[in-house]
């Protein structure tokens, strides 16, 4: 078979990137310390074949060989353990996009439309106007770029940081088949009414390694229906984030196809009219809700003068400076296989990297404060204990589990944001986002006399409110001190709820919020624990040699004593 030049440069960047991202050298060194070690008056006689021989019966040759895998159709190497129905973010062409709808039945859906997503490039990122070409061995920084739409999700190759990046990347979206005539490929009209966008993230990672986020752009998709031959190239105007949401940050030139194309061409004027009737409906939406909210507002401060120092969230600010109600933020989040226990889904949120923001505003949302989208936190997987309990919450409601967002202050008076559960026996149990710890509360009724008080196992001091995707509670108990708190939502003399209609008719206005998943890993986990093992042994095996003690590893006693390892986790 006759591969092209540029097919041999790509896939030889591929392999690259791989074994980069596996860390191939540290395996190799660690196996070739090991086998040195047993033989050490033979280590100056060992050959390459030796060597090759060694890594092959390590199996470490037919692991990485089976961490790659190679499409018959296009000769591109895609990761395993994905999902190979849904298409990578790599460079796609689009000859082969279409024939593979054509042709191909083991990748793609032939009753399923396509969206061909190009980016092109950047321009005019004037922040990098002087950008200093990096020396030879020295890392510098570079763009990312993560897209998000109707549940996949991808991530853009690294770009060098420059005033006219060259991205130079695809993506294939898989676009639901027609709402009237089910399995059959979507018509025009049903293309029209799908008003989700695709979801862009724009990240810089600096030298040390931390990811900021620079622009997001929701992208309405629609405007290629219009066009003669479903295609259309467009420049994205990015712009900054928070209070620097007017500034332009840069252009992004993109190209959208529709494949296989539409037979006619979706008038203007109709496009027009679906896009003008669906902001006036959410506009009107929002702008009734808000009237609500002020009135709810009025009569909460009324029930007690205290009220007005709580910290009770109604609004909060996304990265694009615009104010949504703070439980169109949750919803239920169902992780399948990848997290197969509650515990597991508040470790893997505990591991995301916390970063403190500003303070948690009292009554409405401040101009200062953001509360990303789920989509950025885990783009940019760093984010404060908002965005943490956000996606604990979530993850913990798609479990079926009672759970709610808390919102209050710990220790000396700090704002923060934890996760409530509530039993079917009426158990509160509190879990840190930041950290996977759990509390189970014991409240001190007020008509009750203690001695001497229980100790207070958890940090959290006083709450405001609990809020999820279809509820809203705050507190209107004389005291909000937590261990004074009785958190049965359904009193009404201790919590003042919104209504469920009222909640309902805006917490599912954010589109594409609801439909995130999360990713697969894109790491071996048995190779990286096999990887530090061998990394622990080695530097146990030279401070013992310091010692002058000697060290022997037995791999059955390891291998007996790993379900008490497993038990400790």
């Amino acid at each position: 078979m006759s591969v092209s030049p540029q097919k041999v440069a790509e896939l030889k960047e591929v392999i690259r990137n791989h074994f980069s991202q596996i860390d191939l050298r540290s395996h190799i060194r660690g196996i070739l310390a090991d086998a040195i070690g047993a033989n050490k008056e033979q280590a100056s006689l060992l050959s390459e074949a030796d060597i090759l021989q060694e890594l092959q019966s390590r199996r470490l040759i037919d692991e990485v060989l089976s961490s790659l895998q190679l499409s018959e159709d296009h000769g591109l190497f895609t990761r395993s353990g994905r999902d190979n129905l849904k298409p990578s973010f790599s460079s796609v062409d689009k000859k082969d996009a279409m024939e593979a709808i054509q042709s191909s039945q083991k990748k793609l859906d032939a009753t399923r439309r396509y969206l061909y997503l190009q980016v092109l490039e950047g321009k005019a990122f004037l922040e990098h106007l002087q950008e200093a070409a990096p020396f030879p061995g020295q890392t510098s920084s570079y763009f990312s770029l993560h897209a998000q739409f109707l549940g996949q999700r991808f991530h853009s190759r690294p770009v060098a940081c420059a005033c006219e990046p060259d991205f130079g990347e695809g993506l294939l979206l898989e676009l639901p088949v027609s709402h009237s005539d089910i399995g059959k490929m979507a018509n025009s009209s049903s293309l029209l009414s799908m008003a989700e966008p695709v979801h862009l993230v724009l990240l810089r990672t600096v030298a040390s390694g931390m990811s900021n986020l620079v622009s997001t752009y929701s992208l309405d998709w629609r405007s290629v229906l219009t066009r003669e031959n479903s295609m259309q190239q467009m420049a994205l105007e990015l712009m900054g984030i928070g209070k620097e949401n007017k500034v332009s940050f840069g252009m992004l030139e993109v190209k959208l196809e529709l494949l296989p194309p539409l037979h006619q061409a979706v008038p203007q004027e109709l496009l027009s009219t679906q896009i003008t009737m669906e902001r006036s409906r959410e506009t009107e939406r929002q702008r009734l809700f808000l009237v609500y909210a002020k009135q709810w507002w009025k009569e909460y401060l009324q029930l007690r003068e205290s009220h007005c120092n709580r910290l009770v969230k109604i609004f909060a600010q996304d990265e694009c400076a615009n104010n949504w109600f703070v439980c169109s933020y949750v919803f239920p989040l169902c992780a399948g296989r990848l997290l197969e226990a509650p515990r597991l889904a508040a470790r893997f949120v505990s591991l995301i990297s916390y970063e403190k923001t500003q303070n948690i505003s009292v009554g409405k949302g401040d101009s200062g404060e953001l509360w990303a989208s789920m989509h950025t936190f885990l783009a940019r997987k760093r984010g404060d204990c908002e965005n943490h309990a956000i996606l604990l919450c979530s993850l913990l409601l798609g479990f079926g589990l009672d759970a709610y967002v808390c919102v209050g202050c710990k220790g000396k008076g700090q704002p923060h944001t934890w996760v409530m559960t509530i039993s079917p026996d009426g158990v509160i149990t509190f879990w840190e986002s930041t950290t996977g710890n759990r509390y189970q509360h014991h409240n001190i009724k007020p008509d009750t006399s203690v001695l001497v008080p229980p100790k207070t196992l958890h940090p959290y001091r006083t709450i405001g409110c609990v809020f999820r995707n279809d509820s809203f509670y705050a507190n209107i108990q004389p005291s909000d001190a937590v261990e004074m708190c009785d958190f049965n939502l359904l009193d009404e003399s201790r919590w003042k709820a919104m209504p469920h209609e009222a909640i309902l008719s805006v917490s599912n206005s954010v589109l594409g919020w609801q439909s995130l998943r999360l990713m697969s890993p894109t790491l071996d986990p048995q190779l990286i624990s096999a990887d530090l093992e061998l990394q622990l042994q080695a530097l146990v095996t030279e401070h013992r040699r310091e010692q002058g003690l000697s060290a022997d590893w037995d791999g059955h006693l390891a291998y007996l004593l790993s379900p008490a390892l497993a038990a400790y986790e």
